[in-house]
């Protein structure tokens, strides 16, 4: 194998992102839920199948993480 030498990020000062918070309402997670339902709906009906099930498939984490942020308040 060749020698490859990779630089450290950490040796010339680059430092990860600390505080990557992002605030998302209760409302904007369920509607970027029902949203992604009813995206992957359209998409099912003019026979984009795969692109269907990806968008759908994000409806469930959506929806849960709206309903865990609601209860955990």
């Amino acid at each position: 194998m060749e020698n490859l030498q990779f630089i450290d990020p950490l040796l010339h000062g680059i430092k990860p992102i600390e505080n990557n918070n992002i605030k998302l309402s209760v409302k904007q997670l369920a509607a970027a839920g029902i949203g992604s339902i009813l995206i992957g709906a359209v998409l099912k009906k003019t026979g984009h199948n795969k692109a269907a099930a990806i968008v759908g498939s994000l409806a469930l984490p959506l929806l849960s993480a709206a309903v865990y942020k609601k209860v955990a308040k």
